[in-house]
């Protein structure tokens, strides 16, 4: 069975959340989602508008995923030693910096392959919360 992983905020559900989960789960066999906890979300001096419990219960709704845990840190391998995933995925903004190639090597080490998935285009989190904002204001 190969189990695969993936994260987010998963702020403002869209198609591009959709499209990576779908996506993931058509290469695994267990699909296992880490969602981003709202103090988690802060350290970037951010604030998801969608309360955590709320994003849980969404992607664990998702008919793609097979399990859903909370994620508490940006540390990976912290991930991999809780679910011991086979695959990870993630955007393909991440593919080839620095943090990334060094956790490409450890992944290789344990046998764990990482799949970047394109960002589908026109679409983000970001973007909603700018038009909503721009709406507001009218």
């Amino acid at each position: 069975m190969i189990v695969g992983y993936t994260t987010g905020v998963f702020d403002l559900f869209h198609i591009g959340h959709l499209n990576l989960l779908k996506n993931a789960k058509g290469l695994c066999d267990k699909l296992v989602v880490g969602v981003t906890t709202d103090e988690l979300v802060s350290y970037k001096n951010k604030k998801a508008v969608i309360p955590f419990e709320e994003r849980l219960e969404i992607i664990r709704n998702i008919q793609q995923v097979d399990a859903v845990i909370p994620q508490m840190s940006m540390d990976k391998m912290e991930a991999w030693n809780k679910v011991k995933f086979d695959v990870m995925f993630v955007g393909d903004d991440w593919y080839n910096t620095p943090k990334w190639q060094e956790l490409d090597k450890e992944f290789k080490a344990l046998g764990v392959k990482i799949i970047y998935f394109p960002y589908t285009q026109g679409t983000s989190s970001t973007l909603i919360n700018q038009t909503l904002e721009g709406l507001r204001k009218e």
